[in-house]
Formats: structure tokens, C-alpha cells, sequence
């Protein structure tokens, strides 16, 4: 488990939580079972969890709440979702998001 997790906090659970594996862009990752993607990802050091539509600049967990759509991801067979509201279940898929497509021309956008 890593070294970032925080392991002592009023709002964590005490005791064991069972410990599952998905992947984040192909690598595979271990968390707990039903926390955050978001904080899945944070006690592994990940901070870029998409890249924004336009400009291509790295985007993170902003709010944390659910309020903004900061933290959007790709999960496999669920679409884009809040990774700070959606908990993380054995062998879940995650994918960054994407910058999107320009039309006109058929490239990421500049």
C-alpha cells in the first residue's frame, strides 16, 4: 500500500478494508475497496487525471465535493464520471480524460 495513503483521520473507517486491484491508464494499481477513485489515485501519487478540452492543460482534483467536473475520467462501461464521487470496485478500468478532437481538422485541439 503507499506511503501516501493517510491512514489516521476522524472520517476513516478503523479496521481492515479489503484491498482490490484496478487499472489507471493501463497500469495496474491497488486501493480500497469503495474509496474514491480520486483518492485512490492520490495515495499513488497521481495527480493529472485529465487533460482539459481545449488548451490540452493538465487538469486534478479541484473541489473534491462533486461541485465541478474537474476530476472527470473514463471508466470502462460507465463513461465519464467524478472521480471524487465514484468508488473504485475490483478490476475497474480508469482512463484519463482525453483532450478532445478539433472538427474542422481532425487533430487535438492547440
Amino acid at each position: 500500500m503507499s506511503k501516501l495513503r493517510i491512514v489516521n483521520h476522524p472520517l476513516i473507517k478503523k479496521g481492515e478494508q479489503k484491498r482490490i486491484s484496478f487499472t489507471f491508464n493501463g497500469e495496474s494499481l491497488e486501493g480500497l475497496e469503495g474509496e474514491p477513485i480520486a483518492a485512490a489515485l492520490l495515495a499513488h501519487g497521481i495527480r493529472i487525471l485529465r487533460r482539459h478540452e481545449e488548451s490540452g492543460s493538465n487538469r486534478g482534483l479541484y473541489c473534491a465535493i462533486g461541485h465541478c467536473m474537474e476530476c472527470r475520467v473514463d471508466v470502462q462501461g460507465k463513461g465519464q464520471v467524478r472521480a471524487c464521487l465514484t468508488p473504485i470496485v475490483e478490476g475497474m478500468e480508469v482512463v484519463e480524460g482525453k483532450q478532445l478532437e478539433n472538427k474542422i481538422t481532425g487533430r487535438e485541439a492547440p
